[in-house]
């Protein structure tokens, strides 16, 4: 039995895309789960707006996320080259072989004659196609004129009447008619391919056998079949994916937030939580597990579980899942993780004191990002209005008595108490009492926040010195 060959061709236009690596993702899953292998290759013949960054975003994209390329332009392979700049030879082999056959023809038509045919196409509400003059052109005529002139494109000569019919592997059948697709370009040059063709080339010489890939590529299918057909190439098999929609059921937009892989790395998302994440947007294992790891995945994974409708991507479930997976890590894993939201630290004793800091939050983080913002108190004395201070509906008077009550406790105690002898020594002075009006200023005093862990927890990490400073510091401003 041949093992599954699949492939993902980004563009190098742009950040490695969310919905991009969703499909990669899908891809990589597949090729795993069948044994199978997993190709990389770059679609980057748009010259002008392909960029090297951009490549080494999917590049370092993808290595992030933990989707390995079998082969591609970094790991070689037994296809190579996987740009499709350096194979124009292959594409022109294949043009002028459809050329010769009177498969393809060159069109002649104008940018301003073709603009012109879309408005009057538009204008009279019909399907917007070419269905082009030059088809029945004698060869020797278009080869001359086109050896004197630059003013062409090449396209295919669409059959008339046929039916394309194939079954998607999540879809079922989906039918097309040729007399909707028009005569379709194909290259601007013999050695110029555009995508509809330079994809199906890539995929036979590749030994590709499954597309995988985002609905909205869909259309192009029966242009691709059309084009393998008549070279006599092999069909691969199709499976077209859901598309990633936001909140509001459209497609996913910058208006809903992140969407380059750069940009969730950059918010303090874990790999493995959005590799986790990502595999349940349009996908589930058929059971209610959410948090599953690679290795289940790839045991689990079948297109024939992948959903037909739109998958939303659900922002607030990420961040549950993120903070589970921040939940798992262990804090010297974590410190190293949160480092480069501190600027970065050096020392053996500041890594043991942002160690301590970190496991205090862990517990709520949902975003590596956020850890900065709060713990910041714990690295400068915190700023903030004197009201804070109040519980409840005490007066001035109240909130200076609990303070002063707080600082005899607390000079009272060793310097290296420990969070469970700092909570007796202070329930005990308490009493039957009530807590709150005690230990709300005393928290705030030391945090500055309205919400943040228990003030033993706070007075533990930042010892005695620093947090009688705090709770004087209070005093001052309720003088």
């Amino acid at each position: 039995m041949l093992l599954p060959r699949v492939r993902i061709a980004p563009s190098p236009t742009g950040n490695l895309h969310i919905g991009t690596a969703r499909v990669a993702l899908f891809n990589y899953l597949f090729a795993k789960n069948q044994n199978g292998v997993f190709v990389l290759r770059i679609e980057d013949t748009d010259i002008e707006r392909s960029d090297k960054k951009y490549e080494q975003s999917i590049f370092d994209g993808l290595r992030w996320l933990g989707i390995d390329p079998d082969e591609g332009p970094e790991q070689g392979g037994p296809y190579a080259p996987y740009r499709q700049t350096e194979r124009t030879e292959t594409y022109e082999k294949y043009i002028r072989q459809l050329l010769a056959e009177g498969k393809a023809f060159y069109c002649f038509h104008s940018e301003k004659e073709l603009a012109e045919e879309k408005g009057r196409m538009m204008a009279e509400k019909r399907v917007l196609l070419h269905s082009c003059t030059h088809r029945d052109t004698a060869p020797a005529e278009a080869h001359a004129r086109a050896a004197e002139t630059s003013d062409f494109i090449i396209r295919f000569k669409t059959p008339a009447g046929r039916r394309i019919e194939f079954t998607d592997l999540i879809r079922g059948t989906v039918a097309f008619e040729s007399d909707l697709l028009g005569d379709f370009s194909i290259a601007k040059r013999p050695n110029v391919p555009l995508y509809n063709f330079a994809v199906v080339a890539d995929d036979y010489e590749m030994k590709i056998t499954h597309v995988i890939r985002g609905e909205d590529h869909i259309t192009n299918t029966p242009k691709q079949m059309l084009i393998a057909e008549t070279l006599g190439f092999p069909m691969p098999e199709y499976a077209h994916l859901p598309l990633i929609l936001g909140p509001d059921r459209s497609k996913l937009s910058k208006r809903h937030g992140a969407t380059s892989i750069d940009e969730y790395r950059a918010q303090g998302y874990l790999p493995e939580a959005l590799f986790n994440f990502m595999a349940l947007v349009g996908w589930n294992p058929g059971d209610d597990r959410e948090i599953m790891s690679k290795e289940e995945l790839i045991r689990d994974f079948l297109l024939e579980k992948v959903q037909k409708s739109g998958a939303v991507f659900d922002v607030q479930k990420l961040d549950w899942m993120n903070g589970e997976y921040i939940r798992r890590k262990s804090v010297t894993e974590l410190v190293d993780l949160c480092m480069p939201f501190f600027g970065g630290v050096t020392s053996e004793k500041d890594r043991a004191y942002l160690g301590k800091v970190i496991a205090l939050e862990q517990p709520r983080l949902k975003k590596l990002s956020e850890i900065a913002e709060r713990v910041g108190y714990f690295f400068s004395e915190p700023e903030y209005d004197k009201e804070l201070l109040r519980w409840k509906k005490v007066t001035d008077a109240d909130i200076r008595t609990s303070l002063e009550r707080a600082e005899k406790v607390l000079s009272g105690i060793s310097d290296e108490a420990a969070k469970a002898k700092l909570e007796r020594v202070f329930l005990d002075e308490i009493g039957g009492g009530d807590r709150g009006s005690l230990l709300w200023p005393v928290r705030v005093a030391l945090s500055g926040k309205k919400a943040s862990p228990g003030p033993f927890e706070i007075m533990e990490i930042l010892g005695k010195e620093e947090s009688l400073a705090r709770i004087r510091g209070a005093l001052k401003k309720m003088a």
